[in-house]
């Protein structure tokens, strides 16, 4: 499978299994020892030592292969290079692409109690020390011990991917690394209200291009009261956050699980909280690390569940989720496909199924020209702190906007008062009628759209060039068990409709079955 050339020969190669998923681990790289290389007195040698391993995966890859490196003592610094050969491919044939990490001394096991950093594909190279790291990497003490450089052949060209991993040991005294410092859990607010959000966002902590101090102020220029971190498959980014947050901006802490089988946010974890990846759902794993971003505080929010990306489609159901990211960045017809599965999710929950199931949408910008804040989440939220900012995503007490300038109010009424907001129950009686009104603003020549358990059952005339403009409908519980407003553009010519505006969570009609 592999053909490796380094100084101190392949000491071993061996296939093992780690749960479900096979992994390959290659013949250790070693280094002289540090005491030796200071001539035996035992104190820190100076200098580098550097070993280069190449060889060649076959398609058919595992999805991790785990080049082990010997450690010695004394080493203040790890650097770590690759390259890969790109060969052209045949039309629709997908090509090379490899990622990489790294895991120190306390190993690969599933849990990443090893992991020191992950930068995928968007690295060439990366360093850590004591006190400082790449993006994507930790910065701590350089152990030693067994290390290992992951390797994850995302895909792999039928001419085989042909890699070379170059590994460079510094020797040195240790330097002490900094006590992380967090930001916040609470800005200041306006009590309960609604609150503008982007909670999928990269930086160059993973495969963005934006720094957090570029992000936030493309944040509060966009509206919004909140973020959400959700760099891809790496913590390492939570302690550079701490000076971007302010009384006007709440920064939430996160990550982009992106495995072979879709990619899910942990939303609103505890600072420093880092969940692995590397499963598929034939593993059955997945639930294991649900539970691990709740126990951190966070939300489980599958992520584009409809992209076409490769290994960007969710294959891991819905069951562990507590919202789903329905839409995506600039409005496109996976959005749309989203959009309808989540529709029948809620007519499910309605006929006794399942539980329903929240939606939200963020812009999952990395770089220019990718906007922060389209679309963005509006949530109900009793103030502007983590927990509050959750319970309303959590409880569906949101709507979903392209920009800060669309604004939406809905709700619904019996004849007798009764009163119900997006996400909450109207409780009347089946044959009781029931007023639906949303009242729109910085939508100009968009359609009011408003959809049941039954389907599409209204559609209003344009708003007018000012944007702004209230439209009311009447139904009953027994007609329609919940209603959800969308605002669309105007269509383009054909059968689809337009592009999303806004677009509501449900509110429920009658009593709960």
């Amino acid at each position: 499978m592999c053909d490796d050339d380094h100084g101190n020969g392949m000491a071993r190669r061996a296939l093992f299994v780690t749960g479900a998923a096979a992994a390959l681990t290659l013949g250790s790289v070693t280094f002289a020892s540090g005491a030796d290389a200071a001539g035996g007195s035992g104190t820190p040698a100076s200098g580098t030592e550097t070993r280069t391993v190449r060889g060649t995966l076959p398609t058919g890859s595992p999805d991790f292969v785990y080049l082990p490196v010997e450690v010695p003592r004394g080493v203040r610094e790890i650097r770590v290079a690759y390259t890969y050969e790109k060969p052209s491919v045949p039309a629709g044939t997908a090509g090379n692409a490899l990622d990489i990490g790294i895991f120190d001394e306390r190993g690969t096991d599933l849990g990443g109690r090893g992991f020191r950093g992950w930068s995928g594909g968007a690295r060439s190279e990366f360093f850590l020390r004591g006190d400082d790291a790449t993006p994507g990497y930790l910065p701590g003490p350089v152990r030693p011990g067994t290390w290992h450089v992951a390797l994850g052949p995302y895909t792999v060209a039928p001419q085989g991917l042909t890699y070379e991993v170059t590994v460079t040991l510094t020797y040195g005294e240790q330097a002490a690394t900094p006590k992380p410092v967090y930001p916040p859990a609470r800005a200041r607010g306006r009590g309960r209200a609604w609150y503008r959000g982007d909670c999928h966002l990269h930086s160059w902590y993973s495969d963005g291009r934006r720094t957090p101090a570029e992000i936030a102020a493309l944040a509060r220029a966009a509206g919004l009261d909140f973020i959400n971190s959700s760099d891809h498959n790496t913590h390492s980014s939570h302690p550079h956050w701490a000076g971007q947050a302010g009384d006007d901006l709440l920064i939430l802490l996160g990550e982009e699980i992106t495995t072979r089988n879709g990619h899910v946010l942990a939303l609103g974890t505890d600072p420093g909280t880092f969940v692995d990846w590397r499963y598929r759902a034939r593993d059955h794993r997945f639930g294991k690390f649900a539970r691990r971003v709740r126990e951190a505080g966070g939300l489980v929010v599958p992520a584009h569940p409809h992209a076409t990306c490769i290994g960007c489609g969710w294959k891991f159901g819905f069951g562990e989720a507590d919202a789903v990211e329905v839409w995506n960045g600039p409005y496109t017809p996976d959005d749309e496909i989203a959009l309808a599965d989540w529709d029948n999710m809620l007519v499910a929950s309605v006929r006794g199924a399942r539980d329903w199931l929240p939606a939200m949408g963020n812009s999952d910008a990395h770089r220019d020209p990718d906007q922060v804040g389209t679309p963005q989440t509006v949530v109900l939220a009793d103030d502007l702190t983590r927990e509050a900012v959750q319970a309303g995503l959590r409880a569906g007490r949101s709507y979903v906007a392209e920009s800060k300038l669309v604004s939406l109010a809905f709700t619904a009424s019996g004849a007798r008062g009764e009163h119900a907001g997006i996400g909450e129950r109207l409780e009347v009686a089946p044959d009781t009628p029931v007023t639906v009104r949303v009242e729109a603003t910085g939508a100009p020549r968009c359609t009011v759209r408003l959809v049941t358990d039954e389907g599409l059952l209204f559609t209003s005339d344009p708003l007018p060039v000012s944007g702004s403009g209230t439209v009311e409908w009447r139904t009953t519980a027994a007609y329609a068990a919940y209603v959800r407003a969308e605002l669309r553009h105007e269509a383009a010519a054909g059968p689809l409709p337009g592009a999303l505006a806004a677009f509501t969570n449900p509110i429920f009609l009658g009593a709960a079955r």
